[in-house]
């Protein structure tokens, strides 16, 4: 349950949108297996009307005995034809006994299945290493390879693209096509995507859901960037690019043969490149989300009208939207907390830090705003006067105003936090480190 949706959904959010299909409809609906049964009944009955397909009344634990007698002879595992040859009479004799069975499907048994495939050039498997493979379950439902023939035939699919590992499975559908005197369409395997072991991507690796991307951060644009990049390339150097781009440039000749490497520190740096070209109003947008979630409720709601002056000192520095709320959160907070020791800088004392934090209330007192460049300029002066380099009096400045001892821009940041936010700040900075001499 909610499978396809979150399927559908992750298209959604991608801006991958379809021509025909569920939410949109079409002249070939339905879209759902279960509600196209009876065209798979169908089909099964005209191969085996056809001699290409047959009953078989085998149990589980016969195929398991098979299957385990192939195992010890080394034998290729697969079915042993058991019921391809039964008489009308043996098949009388088994509907009445067993009551149920399931279809499968006559393999040829000499010869060759062959391909072009659109990405791999000419394929070939020998039939006879191909078992007698089943295309109608015995509840009636289809197996993929029954399925995907008769739904491609009727809905008029002209390509189909799909990933290396079914490739295996193609000679089964031609065998299909074939039994059914139908046109088969155009094959294309796409190379698989791998972790960084080199072993097929799975939730060891991360994520394993688009919206799971999306909820750790992703912008949509910068996920569909980054997989159009997993076995395809414009050239050896091009790497971000427009949808408009994709769409223009795009073609099959190009996407490779080897399995591409779901690098996801590439993600993350795409992810980076996105949000840096973003606008600072659709950025903020898209971060009121993650702060409205991520942010203690304390410190919501958030002044949006603020917020707009915030983004552009965290925008360069931001990866992933999850990023912002540890990144933004001194701004909002009422109390700051951290260790008074943390407003000492390397090579001051606690005396030459408490003078240069009261001289700073008294800079404060006689300014009329935060301006940046202004600020900056001032208070170069007063570390000069105070006999502290720019590294420690700023530095000072930098975790009593914030509480942290790296952040955007200092005084870029002092003049978003705003005067009386500052100063506060600055006397409770004096506080805590005349607290903390005393204890």
């Amino acid at each position: 349950p909610g499978a396809v949706d979150g399927i559908l959904d992750g298209l959604d959010w991608l801006g991958i949108d379809w021509d025909e299909g569920p939410r949109v409809g079409g002249d070939y609906a339905p879209y759902f297996q279960s509600e196209r049964l009876s065209g798979y009944r169908e089909a099964a009955e005209n191969l085996i009307q056809r001699g290409a397909a047959y009953r078989c009344y085998c149990t589980r634990e016969r195929l398991a005995k098979v299957r385990e007698q192939q195992q010890k002879q080394k034998l290729s595992i697969g079915y042993d034809g058991h019921c391809r040859d039964l008489t009308a009479s043996q098949r009388a004799d088994q509907e009445a006994e067993a009551g149920h069975s399931v279809v499968r499907f006559v393999m040829p048994a000499a010869g060759m299945t062959t391909m072009d495939d659109l990405i791999r050039g000419d394929v070939e498997w020998q039939n006879d290493l191909l078992d007698d493979f089943v295309l109608l379950k015995s509840d009636g439902f289809p197996t993929y390879h029954l399925a995907n023939v008769v739904d491609d035939h009727l809905m008029d699919i002209t390509h189909v693209l799909r990933a290396e590992e079914w490739l295996p499975s193609t000679p089964r559908h031609l065998q299909i096509y074939k039994a059914l005197e139908l046109t088969p369409p155009l094959f294309g395997h796409m190379p698989m995507i791998l972790g960084p072991d080199r072993a097929k991507l799975s939730k060891r690796h991360g994520a394993t859901s688009v919206l799971e991307y999306r909820d750790d951060g992703c912008l949509s644009e910068a996920l569909r960037n980054f997989m159009v990049l997993l076995g395809w390339s414009i050239d050896d150097k091009t790497e971000i690019m427009s949808t408009d781009f994709l769409m223009e440039n795009f073609s099959l000749e190009r996407v490779s043969k080897p399995a591409a490497i779901f690098d996801k520190e590439k993600l993350v740096w795409m992810n980076g490149m996105y949000i840096r070209q973003d606008s600072v109003e659709r950025l903020a947008e898209r971060l009121l989300p993650f702060l409205n979630r991520d942010l203690s409720s304390t410190l919501l709601p958030v002044d949006q009208t603020y917020l707009l002056r915030i983004v552009p000192l965290i925008q360069e520095r931001l990866k992933l939207l999850t990023d912002a709320a540890d990144m933004v959160s001194y701004f909002f907070q009422t109390e700051l907390d951290y260790d008074p020791a943390n407003l000492v800088q390397r090579g001051t004392d606690r005396a030459a830090t408490l003078a240069s934090l009261h001289r700073t209330t008294a800079e404060l007192d006689a300014m009329d705003s935060l301006e940046a460049a202004a600020s900056e300029a001032r208070f170069r002066l007063v570390g000069e006067e105070l006999g502290l380099s720019p590294r420690q009096y700023f530095g000072t400045l930098r975790v009593a105003s914030t509480g942290r001892n790296a952040t955007p821009p200092l005084f870029d940041t002092m003049e978003v936090l705003g005067m009386e936010r500052v100063a506060h700040r600055i006397r409770d900075a004096i506080a805590k480190l005349e607290g903390s001499e005393e204890n």
